[in-house]
C-alpha cells in the first residue's frame, strides 16, 4: 500500500500536560492559525498513564483527545513506553540495562530499558493493548506511534541467557559456533553454553571476535524489535486498520532498519541535520528512508521548526530554510511534515529546543511565521499523497557490512561506511540523478546504475543477486576493501574480492592505507566515460591486477606507479567497475556523470549549481521539484515543456529563476 492518508499532515508532538490547561485553549488557537490538522500524542507519559503498577488512568488523556478533536485535528496515538515510570524501575530493578562495562544503569533516561526484560515487556505491551482498547473508536486516530527513537543495549545476565538461546536456535550445535566464530583464535574454543559471553568491555569488548560481536548486534536488533511486535499485536486486536509506525533515526548504527521496516505499515523517521551538512547527506537519509520499503511513501515524524538543543552548536534555521528543507523531504518521497515540538517545553533538557510555540506564548515570531505559511502551503500538494520516487540508480545499504566494516581491526582507522556511502551518492546528487539506497537483497532489475560502496562484507545471496542483475546488462559498481569477508566475517580464501572476483575481473593483492596527510592520484587511460588527466585520491590504495577487465586508470605515485585503480569488466550483457581507492569530488562527479551519460539517466534539464531536482510520480502524472539551496538566485532550463506550479498556479517553460532558498513543485502540462 503506498496511500496511508487522505491529506497531507502537518504537525507534530504535542505535551500539553506539561503546562496549565488554559493554555491548551490558546494552542488549539494557534494550531488552526499555523495550518497544523494533526498532533503526535502523547509519546512520554507512561507515568501519568500508569501511575502504579495496577492502577491506570486515562482521564487527562481523555479531555485533551476531546479538545483536539472539537478543533478538528487529527492524533498520532503513541504508546509512551520509550520512558518507564520511575516505579517499575524502583520496583524491579532488573528493567533497567546493564552498560558494556557491566554496569547497570539507574533510573533517569530515556529508552532505558534492557530489551529482554519480561517486566518491561509486559508492562509496556499491557499498556498499548489498554489504549488501543480505549480509543478504539475515535476516529481521529489516523496512525499508531509505537515506543519511540529505540535503541536499548544491554549486557545483563537476562540478555546473556538469551543470546545464547539465540546461538543454539541459529547454529544447533556449539562445534558449529566455534567454527562460525573462528574460535581457535587466541584459544578461545568453547566447550559449553554457558561459556559463551556477550561482548561486554569486561569479556573481551567487540574487536577480539568481531563474529561475536556481529551475531549480538543481529541478537538485540531482534530483541529491540520483538518489543514493538509485543506492542504491535496488542494494537492490532482492537484497531486492526490503523497504519504503525516508530520513528526511526537515519543512519542509526544499532538498529537494522531493513528488518525493522518490514515490520512497519509506513516508515516514519526524525530528520534533525546540522546547519551545515551537505544538502546531498540530508538526500541520503531521506533516500534511504523511502529505500526501507522499496520505494513507498514516508512520515517525517519529527524535525524542528528552529533549532536542536543538542548538537555542539545548535543555529538556527536561516529564514527559509525550514520551508525548503520540508519540501526536500517531500521531494525524496514525504507525505507528513511534522516537527519535534508544538509548544516549547519550559523545563528539562529539551527547553531550547526549537518548537512552533516559543516560550513567549504568542504568534508573533518569525518561526511561527514560517510555520503558518508552509502550513498553508501543503493543502495545495493534495494530490501527490502516495506517489512514488523513480530511481533509476541505486546505492546498496547494508546495516551488517557496517558493522563488520568498523569492527575490523585494519585497515584504517579513518575508513567508515557512511562517508563511503555519501561519496558516491553526493556524486549522483550533483548530477541531479535520483538514487534510491536499498538492501544488497532486493531486486536490483529494475536499476541501470547499482553502486556498493565498500562491500566488506557479501552476505549469503548478495554476489548471486549482483551477477545476475549485470548479467541482464546491469551497471554495477564497486570500490576498494569489498568483497573481502562472508556473513561471519571469515576471509573468503579465493583471493580479494572474493565472491566477486569473476564478475569484476580483477584480483586485489595488497591494500595500502595512507595516512590523513597523505594521497596518491589517478591518471587515466583511454576510456568512453569523458574522464582524461589527473584526480587525486586519499584513504586506501588497493593494489590490484586484471584478470580480464580493462584498466581505465592508473595510479600516479608510490611503487605501484602504473598499477590499475580504475577497471571495468564486460560480464554478460552488462559491466562492472572497480575503484581501487578513494577519488577525489572531482573525480566522483565527472565519473558517475559518465556512467549516467553511457545509461541515458541523466535529466533532459540543465540546471545552475546548488539546485536540486526530483521527481515523484501518481496515476495524475509527475511531478518536478525544484530546490535552490544557494543563498542567491539560481535557475532551470525547462526547455520546450510546459508546467504548472502546484504552489502559485504559475506557468514555467524554459528558463525558470528561482530566488535563495525557493521551491517549485510543477506539474508538466503538455
Amino acid at each position: 500500500m503506498d496511500k496511508f492518508f487522505d491529506k497531507f499532515y502537518y504537525g507534530g508532538d504535542y505535551n500539553p500536560n506539561q503546562f496549565p490547561k488554559e493554555i491548551w485553549y490558546e494552542d488549539m488557537r494557534l494550531f488552526k492559525l499555523a495550518g497544523v490538522n494533526i498532533v503526535t500524542l502523547p509519546v512520554f507519559s507512561w507515568a501519568s498513564l500508569q501511575p502504579s503498577e495496577n492502577e491506570y488512568d486515562f482521564s487527562w488523556l481523555d479531555e485533551i483527545f476531546d479538545l483536539v478533536e472539537q478543533n478538528g485535528i487529527d492524533i498520532c496515538l503513541a504508546t509512551s513506553t520509550a520512558a518507564q515510570p520511575a516505579w517499575m524501575s524502583k520496583r524491579y530493578p532488573e528493567v533497567c540495562p546493564v552498560d558494556e562495562n557491566g554496569v547497570r544503569v539507574k533510573h533517569g533516561w530515556r529508552v532505558n530499558f534492557c530489551p529482554n526484560s519480561e517486566v518491561y515487556r509486559h508492562f509496556a505491551s499491557k499498556l498499548a493493548g489498554k489504549l488501543a482498547e480505549h480509543y478504539k473508536d475515535r476516529k481521529s486516530i489516523k496512525v499508531w506511534h509505537i515506543g519511540n527513537e529505540y535503541g536499548p543495549v544491554c549486557y545483563c545476565d537476562t540478555c546473556a541467557g538469551k543470546f545464547r538461546e539465540w546461538l543454539k536456535k541459529k547454529y544447533k550445535t556449539i562445534e558449529n559456533l566455534n567454527k562460525a566464530w573462528n574460535l581457535q583464535f587466541w584459544g578461545h574454543t568453547v566447550y559449553d553454553w554457558d561459556e559463551v559471553l556477550p561482548p561486554s568491555n569486561i569479556a573481551g569488548g567487540k574487536i577480539v571476535h568481531q563474529a561475536r560481536a556481529l551475531d549480538y548486534f543481529r541478537f538485540m536488533n531482534d530483541s529491540v524489535l520483538e518489543c514493538y511486535l509485543l506492542e504491535k499485536e496488542e494494537i492490532r486486536k482492537h484497531t486492526p486498520n490503523i497504519p504503525i509506525t516508530t520513528n526511526l533515526m537515519g543512519t542509526y548504527k544499532p538498529l537494522d532498519y531493513f528488518k525493522w521496516a518490514k515490520e512497519m505499515d509506513i516508515v516514519s523517521w526524525d530528520s534533525y541535520p546540522r546547519a551545515n551538512d551537505p544538502m546531498s547527506n540530508i538526500a541520503m537519509r531521506h533516500d534511504l528512508m523511502r529505500g526501507l520499503k522499496e520505494g513507498q511513501s514516508f512520515m517525517l515524524m519529527e524535525q524542528t521548526p528552529s533549532q536542536q538543543n543538542w548538537q555542539a552548536y545548535n543555529s538556527l534555521k536561516k529564514p527559509g530554510i525550514m520551508r525548503l528543507w520540508s519540501y526536500q523531504a517531500i521531494a525524496h518521497g514525504a507525505d507528513t511534515v511534522m516537527f519535534f515540538q508544538m509548544r516549547r517545553s519550559h523545563g528539562g533538557c529539551e527547553k531550547f529546543h526549537g518548537a512552533l510555540i516559543a516560550h513567549v506564548g504568542h504568534e508573533n515570531t518569525r518561526v511561527f511565521r514560517e510555520c503558518a505559511e508552509l502550513g498553508a502551503e501543503l493543502p495545495k500538494l493534495k494530490e501527490i499523497i502516495g506517489s512514488r520516487v523513480k530511481a533509476k540508480a541505486a546505492i546498496l545499504f547494508d546495516w551488517e557490512n557496517w558493522h563488520a566494516l568498523e569492527l575490523s581491526s585494519g585497515p584504517s582507522k579513518d575508513l567508515k561506511y557512511v562517508p563511503e556511502i555519501n561519496r558516491y551518492h553526493s556524486a549522483f546528487y550533483n548530477n541531479n540523478v535520483t538514487v534510491d539506497v536499498i538492501n544488497p537483497s532486493f531486486d536490483l532489475s529494475k536499476y541501470d546504475v547499482v553502486v556498493a560502496p565498500v562491500l566488506y562484507m557479501v552476505r549469503e545471496g548478495v554476489a548471486e543477486n549482483i551477477k545476475e542483475y549485470v548479467k541482464n546488462g546491469g551497471t554495477f559498481i564497486t570500490t576498494f576493501f569489498s568483497g573481502i569477508v562472508d556473513e561471519n566475517d571469515y576471509v573468503t580464501m579465493k583471493g580479494y574480492p572474493g565472491e566477486l572476483r569473476d564478475l569484476l575481473g580483477i584480483w586485489a593483492e595488497e591494500i595500502d592505507p595512507l595516512f590523513p596527510e597523505d594521497k596518491n592520484g589517478i591518471v587515466m587511460q583511454e576510456n568512453d566515460l569523458g574522464l582524461s588527466g589527473e584526480y587525486e585520491c586519499k584513504l586506501i590504495c588497493d593494489i590490484i591486477h586484471s584478470e580480464g577487465a580493462k584498466v581505465l586508470g592508473v595510479y600516479k605515485d608510490n611503487f605501484y606507479m602504473g598499477m590499475p585503480c580504475l577497471t571495468v569488466n564486460e560480464y554478460g550483457k552488462g559491466k562492472a567497475y572497480y575503484v581501487a581507492t578513494a577519488p577525489s569530488a572531482e573525480f566522483m562527479d565527472a565519473f558517475i556523470k559518465g556512467i549516467c551519460q553511457q545509461k541515458n539517466i541523466l535529466p533532459k534539464y540543465t540546471f545552475d549549481k546548488g539546485i536540486e531536482f526530483t521527481e515523484r510520480e501518481n496515476e495524475h502524472g509527475k511531478y518536478l521539484f525544484v530546490l535552490n539551496h544557494n543563498t542567491c538566485e539560481a535557475s532551470i532550463d525547462l526547455a520546450d515543456d510546459k508546467f504548472v506550479d502546484l504552489l502559485t498556479s504559475k506557468e514555467y517553460s524554459g528558463k525558470a529563476t528561482l530566488p535563495k532558498y525557493g521551491v517549485l513543485v510543477l506539474k508538466k502540462i503538455n
